[in-house]
């Protein structure tokens, strides 16, 4: 499914105005360069006092947010093609689903600000290139403006290096992730870690069948988890993404068993100022056995930073209720964790932030203490299960950013990410 938004050519009238005032030496030329614009004129006039607007208002909040998602159905009758403008009159990128469903970004939204956006049928203005999603063999390269946000890996044979052990191949995570700047914030098959990767999902500790499969540390060749398929890419001028499909095996089986199908589907965003993508995570039971997961310290959504915060250049870490110290913020619920350091010379880091409707939330964290690696852990809240006919589905954004980290700064990204905005659109005609 691809959304895209068409933008035209708009008016030039101050060009008009010139056009009028030049002279000819053919006064027939004249004459009908005078007519057209002044067909032209009417034409605009009509257009600006009968044409209906709409008024789009997002409710304030008693909190700031920043990226924040803004959706509603496109009233009947409304321009797929026309023009959102906030109230100080600039122009914000629109896009408009197959369905109908119109979404924009709110950059920032204070505290207790209302915010109100006029949808006109002027033509958009052409807006610099949105997020695209490009396949190759190998893997997608999904981008912002041009530049890198990330690669999602689809082959699990395309091995960064030769010593690799066959048991580590692994597919369906995102790595590389860069910040604006360019800046490399995750590492893949990091010697001895070669289980981490980039941003990845797996359990650790499990029972199923009575067997202990282990989809974590794939080195013990207890389970694994594999790329299926890839259900569909889109672009857009306001976001663009993928879905696909892995697969939660259970290899020491007579005969490998499915125990878990899986869905992510991945969305990123045109936000100036940082990379801003959100995975949503949806788990099934492949067979009629549940997954039990028994209380265990890791083994979840995961982040492996990057190669220059290993050994004695560990990096800072910062958590949504401000704990720096890395042994503190271990096993503690959260809702967003900051992880950052020195790269090619300069600060960088990526937030990894759990949404409130997830199981345990906020979940607790798993914070390794001499590697920059965490993951959200709702195991260590105690044993629970995924069970047949009942999904475990969770949602998680990143936020990978050039800089020192702002606290204030990242608790409004997290608001923006976990507070579906209150949206109203109302029909207005301009006399």
């Amino acid at each position: 499914m691809v959304s895209i938004h068409v933008n035209a050519p708009t008016v030039d009238i101050v060009r008009q105005r010139r056009l009028l005032g030049e002279r000819s030496l053919n006064p027939m030329i004249n004459s009908l360069r005078l007519l057209r614009l002044a067909l032209t004129g009417a034409v605009l006039t009509s257009t600006a006092l009968f044409a209906a607007t709409y008024r789009v208002t997002v409710a304030s909040t008693d909190v700031d947010r920043a990226a924040q998602r803004v959706s509603f159905p496109l009233p009947e009758g409304a321009p797929r093609d026309g023009t959102l403008r906030a109230s100080d009159g600039k122009a914000l990128p629109l896009q408009v689903a197959g369905d109908g469903t119109a979404t924009f970004i709110v950059p920032v939204q204070q505290a207790g600000q209302a915010l109100s956006f006029t949808l006109g049928a002027a033509p958009a203005p052409a807006f610099v290139a949105g997020v695209d999603v490009r396949r190759t063999p190998e893997r997608l390269h999904v981008t912002v403006g041009g530049a890198p946000v990330f690669d999602y890996q689809m082959d699990k044979e395309a091995l960064p290096r030769p010593d690799i052990a066959p048991h580590y191949k692994r597919a369906g995570y995102l790595h590389p992730v860069y910040t604006p700047e360019g800046r490399l914030v995750t590492e893949d098959f990091r010697p001895g870690r070669e289980h981490h990767h980039g941003i990845w999902a797996s359990w650790t500790h499990t029972k199923f069948q009575g067997r202990s499969p282990d989809f974590w540390n794939t080195h013990q060749g207890t389970g694994t988890v594999e790329f299926v398929g890839l259900d569909w890419t889109w672009n857009g001028p306001v976001h663009g993404g993928f879905v696909a499909r892995h697969q939660f095996v259970d290899p020491p089986a007579l005969s490998p068993v499915v125990v878990l199908n899986e869905t992510w589907e991945v969305t990123v965003y045109n936000v100036a100022g940082a990379r801003v993508f959100d995975i949503l995570i949806t788990q099934v039971c492949a067979t009629n056995d549940p997954l039990v997961l028994p209380e265990f310290r890791y083994g979840g959504m995961g982040l492996r930073g990057s190669g220059e915060w290993t050994g004695q250049a560990l990096p800072k870490i910062l958590t949504s209720e401000g704990e720096t110290d890395r042994v503190r913020a271990h096993t503690h619920a959260m809702r967003w964790i900051h992880i950052g350091g020195p790269v090619g010379g300069a600060p960088a880091g990526i937030a990894m932030m759990g949404h409130p409707d997830n199981f345990r939330a906020p979940q607790q964290m798993r914070v390794g203490e001499g590697e920059p690696f965490f993951c959200f852990t709702p195991s260590l809240g105690g044993d629970w299960a995924i069970e047949p006919g009942k999904p475990y589905v969770a949602r998680y954004r990143f936020v990978a950013a050039d800089g020192e980290p702002d606290q204030a700064r990242l608790d409004a990204y997290w608001n923006g990410f976990a507070v579906k905005p209150v949206v109203a659109v109302e029909k207005q005609t301009v006399e």
